[in-house]
């Protein structure tokens, strides 16, 4: 069959987010009167990057069952941002051990919130949700002990360009086609979805189901706690309230790019396109100058509208 052929295309978990976007697009560009155009696209993959990259960590721990969701992201990226720009104190001297620092930070998250949800058998919403409100009352009691300035590379790669396209969205974008590869071909992504499909039918097929789970949530902690610290370099430095915005959004672009929240099921070009949707769907709302209340609820409304056209199987896609 021919991959091109429309019911196939339309098959595609990131069909309808990436439809979605190039359509907010034509209407931004229709209402600027064909002026400003490539302007957007640059903020797009100036902004929608953070998205992606905090979208992932979230499709992987989805990815590994029902139920499986980390609510522990926003905290998550505001301590490991304050943590690794506290090493670097505004000089490249510090930069090595202030990204050491966050993502230890993110390793250690996610391994607490594994260990809370398979050993203590906690619900993932309710231990995730609890350590991030722990997580912020450390984050508020470091920031006040804590000189939190990026070191200068940092904000150099978070900002710089490589011919128009971001330094930081270049190397998410290496690391994505990473993570298909280790998704479709090793053996940590196969047990993942194997996990997400039928926990007990893996275990008797053999697969480490504890150790793929931690795995899950160790990984999200990692990669959330990365989007901190390069989002900690992008606006100059961390604040008790960066990570807010990264809750709703991190589940939305998972679930509008395709991926599956009864898991089995992860798409990362999915994740990708529906970042871009995302963004571009706000900027198109602050273009018409919308107000916040009817802003969330348009936003809502078209979400709803991906999500219901967006009928994926449960085959995997990445």
């Amino acid at each position: 069959m021919n991959k091109l052929e429309p019911g196939r295309l339309l098959a595609q978990p990131w069909f309808y987010a990436t439809a979605g976007a190039i359509l907010v697009w034509l209407v931004i560009l229709t209402y600027s009167g064909g002026a400003g155009g490539g302007a957007v696209i640059s903020a797009a993959l100036n902004y929608s990057i953070f998205f992606a990259v905090v979208g992932l960590g979230q499709m992987i721990v989805m990815a590994s069952g029902a139920g499986n969701i980390d609510l522990s992201v926003p905290a998550n990226i505001t301590l490991a941002a304050y943590l690794s720009t506290g090493q670097m104190e505004g000089a490249n001297a510090g930069l090595v051990t202030g990204v050491a620092a966050g993502l230890g930070s993110g390793l250690a998250i996610g391994a607490a919130n594994a260990f809370l949800i398979i050993v203590f058998r906690i619900p993932p919403m309710v231990a995730t949700l609890a350590s991030g409100l722990v997580l912020e009352s450390l984050t508020f009691v470091y920031s006040r002990i804590s000189v939190a300035k990026p070191a200068p590379l940092l904000a150099e790669f978070t900002t710089g360009q490589f011919f128009g396209l971001p330094y930081v969205t270049l190397a998410a974008l290496l690391a994505s086609i990473g993570l298909i590869y280790v998704l479709r071909r090793s053996i940590f992504g196969r047990s993942l979805f194997a996990c997400g499909q039928n926990t007990t039918a893996a275990w008797l097929s053999g697969v480490e189901v504890v150790r793929t789970r931690v795995a899950a949530y160790v990984l999200c902690g990692m990669v959330t706690a990365l989007a901190g610290v390069l989002f900690a370099g992008f606006v100059g430095g961390p604040s008790l309230n960066m990570g807010s915005e990264f809750l709703l959004s991190s589940i939305a672009v998972v679930v509008i790019g395709g991926t599956n929240v009864a898991g089995g099921q992860a798409s990362v070009v999915g994740t990708w396109s529906a970042s871009l949707f995302l963004f571009l769907l706000l900027s198109m709302l602050n273009v018409f100058q919308v107000g916040p209340g009817l802003r969330n609820v348009i936003t809502g409304v078209l979400i709803i509208a991906v999500l219901a056209l967006n009928r994926t199987n449960r085959m995997q896609q990445v």
